[in-house]
């Protein structure tokens, strides 16, 4: 399975020179669990709930004046649109996150969570079942036509036999 297929297409994301409130309003807004920081049509960062609680409420910032710049978790991870999911699993496993914006063409098309992937295994998990469902159906089908083939045969060995 591919990320392009699990991901969330609608990106919400924000200047990297807006501030503190404007991420609230966007939070509000677009009931999300993160922005992506821009700078321009780059990626410089993410910015998260727990951002907002530790490096401004925490630290006594003003957020009418505090840049989304001076709160964002930098150093931001991304994956292929293109990649299989095991592999943003294994960022984030190795990185130790929860949200990985996903990108194609060197532009932002996407962003894959936990919550997109726990949805996908879901919804694998049901179709494995169904497969597994299919399979001894179609063993059970075959079972039968190989007894009928086998009683076809044993009548024409049995016909060939009256006939000499």
């Amino acid at each position: 399975m591919l990320i392009k297929d699990v991901m969330t297409k609608n990106v919400v994301t924000i200047d990297i020179n807006e501030t503190v409130i404007d991420v609230c309003k966007k939070y509000k807004d677009y009931k999300v669990g993160c922005l992506v920081v821009m700078d321009k049509k780059i990626i410089v960062g993410i910015v998260t709930e727990r951002d907002i609680i530790e490096r401004t409420i925490f630290m006594n910032k003003d957020p009418k004046t505090t840049k989304v710049g001076e709160i964002m978790s930098q150093n931001i991870k991304t994956v292929h649109a293109l990649a299989p999911v095991e592999k943003a699993a294994e960022i984030m496993r190795e990185n130790s996150i929860k949200k990985l914006p996903v990108i194609l063409n060197n532009e932002i098309v996407g962003i894959i969570t936990v919550t997109d992937m726990s949805r996908a295994i879901s919804a694998f998990s049901e179709t494995l079942d169904d497969l597994v469902l299919c399979y001894e159906k179609s063993r059970d089908n075959i079972g039968k036509m190989m007894d009928e083939w086998l009683s076809i045969l044993n009548s024409l060995k049995n016909y060939q036999e009256l006939m000499k």
